[in-house]
């Protein structure tokens, strides 16, 4: 491995000088620096980056910890995340959790050690003591879910109105049986949706037990086909459903098209996110919108911010998206059931 002495030995200067030069020392001469830079590049040093973190110096990494790659909303923040941080020197890392707090423990705790520069982060229900702890000690954001535990930055959807919207559109077609899947109460979100859902109901006249519930575990989609196989038995059976998860949505799109069921003939759909294949399921699929982009840009600006400021400047901050119903064709009036509510 190339060292600073071995580019010193050929350059004819001293150790300290090849260091200055490489860390853009001021006392050290450009025309010295370039010489230095050339003569490194030639060689095919790397500089020690383990060494400098010893001296207290944060690495150039900047953390995602999410709970599934899988989900296209993660996936579509990591890509954006890591062009933002690219561009201004910074080096994307990406830590899966499965919303297990002890997995997502144990990574924070390796992130610690690396001397991260900052976390991205979307937390389990119940983070552990010692995550909060971690977190305290280094420029974090929580992104789409927020614990209070890990302090006031946070970017995130108003889930509450984008569920709210979605059913409130299958009220007005006439549906008075509708079914809602989406993730557990305790997590925020989950929480968030399923308000949402309820208030839609009760904006609409429509009885407490109108609407039924399916809750599990957000990213999976077997869950989702699980689920939807529960909702079609019976003969009050829903006439529409409204989702509050990629993944499960995506379960219920695979279970839909093995039985066959007539969608929106026998079921109206509304999906949450728009992954590519959603447009053409089907006869399109109605669904939630999500804006990625814009909030995968926003938190790289303020964490970018954030690292170039001094902790004493880390005030509150809340970014609050709005979601979209993306109207397409698996929406419609009960079947027997005209737009205009008569029979």
């Amino acid at each position: 491995m190339i060292t600073t002495k071995d580019i010193a030995e050929r350059l004819g200067v001293s150790v300290s000088t090849v260091g200055r030069a490489l860390a853009d020392d001021s006392r050290i001469s450009e025309e010295t620096k370039y010489k230095v830079r050339q003569a490194a590049s030639e060689m095919g040093y790397v500089g020690n980056r383990a060494a400098r973190m010893m001296r207290g110096a944060s690495s150039n990494v900047v953390a995602l910890v999410i709970p599934d790659i899988r989900n296209s909303f993660y996936s579509t923040i990591a890509h954006e995340l890591s062009k933002n941080m690219e561009a201004e020197g910074f080096q994307l890392m990406l830590a899966e959790t499965d919303d297990d707090r002890m997995v997502e423990l144990r990574h924070l705790r390796e992130l610690s050690a690396t001397r991260v520069a900052g976390v991205i982060i979307v937390p389990t229900a119940r983070p552990h003591g010692d995550s909060v702890k971690l977190l305290r000690t280094v420029p974090h954001l929580q992104l789409l879910r927020r614990h209070p535990s890990l302090g006031s930055q946070w970017f995130g959807v108003d889930d509450h109105e984008a569920l709210r919207e979605a059913t409130a559109h299958l009220v007005a077609q006439g549906h008075t049986r509708i079914a809602y899947m989406g993730g557990p109460e305790e997590l925020p979100t989950g929480a968030e949706r399923l308000r949402g859902f309820r208030s839609a109901l009760r904006e609409g006249g429509l009885p407490d037990g109108a609407g039924r519930t399916e809750l599990g575990p957000p990213s999976s989609v077997d869950h989702g086909r699980q689920a939807m196989r529960r909702l079609l038995k019976g003969p009050d059976a829903p006439t529409a459903l409204v989702l509050g998860s990629i993944q499960l949505t995506r379960g219920v799109l695979e279970e839909l098209s093995e039985q066959g069921v007539k969608v929106p003939g026998q079921l109206s759909v509304i999906g949450f996110g728009d992954e590519p294949g959603f447009s053409w399921w089907g006869p399109g699929l109605t669904t939630i919108g999500l804006p990625i982009q814009e909030m995968a840009t926003g938190c790289a600006l303020w964490l970018l911010r954030r690292l170039k400021t001094e902790p004493s400047n880390d005030g509150p901050y809340t970014s609050v998206s709005p979601g979209s119903l993306i109207l397409r064709g698996s929406t419609a009036p009960p079947e027997g059931r005209s737009r205009s509510g008569s029979r």
